[in-house]
């Protein structure tokens, strides 16, 4: 049997049976749980400059408390989605949910830097096993234009929180509400412990109205891909994000020499396994859908260049031009603001033209971030929220004109069989494209500060990220012109 047919063979027999039904306010309750995540790795941001002041943290132990999070998220998310196919998704979802509520809280008590870094990687974890099964469950329990809906806001959803993410952070920082208990320089502890309310709430809704959805053919977990999958990721983000920090040492050069024979073999051993019938961890039949191959190799520039673009104009805007953590966070909010409403007309422009939609979006995002440059290179110091509004505003658009078309596209033609698989595909490569970002834009923009200073040093790092959504915008161009 061919790869094609094999792939129809699936939707057919989940066609047969009718979809658990997700409501509205379970869809409410799984973006809300699709948020949490993605705002917890944005949001500490803002907050690192207080941590290291309050628990006398280095640069490079502040570098993992955000790459200990993105690290362990992204190398358990395609495990976390097959766990969810096999022991039923509703239940991987709660538990992942409590587990995330109860690290968060550990980090938001944590006594010292190590103590934060340790429940961080744990707090990724947690994410991990929560997170693809949002996106599992809506693809089983949807179908037809619900399912384009629902898409279309996670899509929009997982756009939104990054931005949120730095703004709340901000906020939060500067409010200090837990200065009474941990003196005037914990404010940084609200960034974390704000989770724990938000999933008890999440907790209660989601017993309620979340419907359980599992595999109809579950298979065991594959061991041999999980550990290469992990060990190449590692070998690739761990010397990236430490690297600089550390000054380059022969672990980090080894490590990324080992990355391509490591992914190699991960290759080698799934397809093997796809070939004698068994089910992988990522099966290589799956990227013979058109959709799911292309809309990946679009995602990973946009989450490289936008993720690397936060974490920089974070840095840049405290440390260069003297902002406070919420007005370095405010700085965005017209990013936020333009999104949120082009999200909402979004799918009446998908409607009507397709994924040309995104090709039109790289363009206005590049117009935006080319606006932010042109900004920095003429009132620096002096950024803030009305030197950057109109670069944020335009970027906005753009932004959300890509996000959660790809999001649909990706997964428009994965059964509801390999919902799990689906998403831990597409989750694990923009997460990974999230931390790759950090790593590659945040270690350009570091190195070059001591020489250059934080003005050029930004303005060639936003440069960059013009090149990564120059491509962005050529990638689109081959995608399906029609999205189901």
């Amino acid at each position: 049997m061919s790869v094609t047919e094999t792939i129809s063979s699936h939707q057919v027999r989940s066609s047969s049976v009718a979809p658990p039904a997700l409501g509205g306010l379970g869809l409410f309750t799984v973006l809300l749980a699709a948020a949490l995540p993605l705002i917890d790795f944005f949001i500490v941001n803002v907050a690192l400059p207080t941590i290291a002041a309050d628990l006398s943290a280095s640069e490079s132990v502040l570098e993992l408390v955000v790459a200990g999070y993105g690290l362990a998220y992204a190398v358990l998310l395609v495990l976390g989605g097959r766990l969810g196919d096999l022991f039923g998704r509703r239940r991987f979802f709660l538990g992942g949910m409590a587990a995330f509520g109860l690290t968060s809280l550990a980090c938001g008590l944590a006594p010292t830097a190590w103590t934060l870094v340790a429940a961080r990687i744990a707090q990724g974890a947690a994410s991990a096993a929560m997170l693809p099964q949002v996106l599992a469950t809506i693809q089983a329990a949807t179908a037809g234009p619900r399912r384009a809906k629902a898409m279309g806001l996670y899509g929009a959803t997982a756009g939104l929180s990054m931005v949120l993410g730095q703004i709340l952070g901000g906020v939060l920082v500067a409010a200090t509400p837990l200065s009474f208990l941990f003196g005037a320089g914990g404010g940084w502890r609200a960034v974390f412990l704000v989770n724990v309310p938000v999933v008890l709430v999440g907790l209660v809704l989601a017993a309620r109205t979340v419907p359980e959805t599992r595999a109809r053919r579950p298979e065991p977990v594959d061991v041999p891909g999980t550990v290469l999958l992990a060990t190449a990721l590692l070998t690739l983000l761990a010397p990236l994000t430490e690297g600089r920090a550390a000054g380059w040492p022969l672990w980090t050069w080894l490590s990324l020499a080992a990355f391509p024979f490591v992914a190699a073999a991960f290759y080698a051993v799934e397809r093997r396994a796809d070939r004698l019938g068994r089910t992988p961890l990522v099966p290589p039949s799956l990227f013979a859908l058109v959709s799911l191959r292309r809309g990946l190799v679009v995602i990973l520039p946009l989450s490289v260049g936008f993720s690397g673009f936060m974490f920089v104009i974070a840095v840049a805007l405290q440390q260069g031009a003297g902002l406070s953590p919420v007005r370095a966070g405010l700085a965005l909010a017209p990013l936020a603001v333009t999104f949120l409403f082009t999200s909402i007309a979004g799918p009446r422009l998908i409607a009507r033209y397709g994924s040309r939609v995104v090709a039109a979006g790289a363009l206005l995002q590049g117009v935006g971030v080319g606006l932010i440059a042109l900004a920095a290179w003429l009132s620096w110091p002096d950024l803030g929220l009305v030197a950057l509004l109109p670069g944020g505003a335009i970027a906005g658009v753009g932004q959300a004109l890509q996000l959660p078309v790809i999001f649909r596209i990706v997964l428009s033609e994965v059964p509801p069989a390999r919902a799990g698989v689906g998403s831990g595909v597409l989750t694990t490569a923009q997460q990974s494209a999230l931390a790759l970002g950090v790593a590659t834009l945040g270690t350009l923009f570091l190195s070059l500060v001591p020489g250059l200073g934080m003005r050029d040093a930004l303005l060639i790092t936003l440069l960059v990220q013009l090149a990564a959504i120059a491509l962005t915008g050529l990638l689109s161009l081959r995608l399906p012109r029609t999205i189901d």
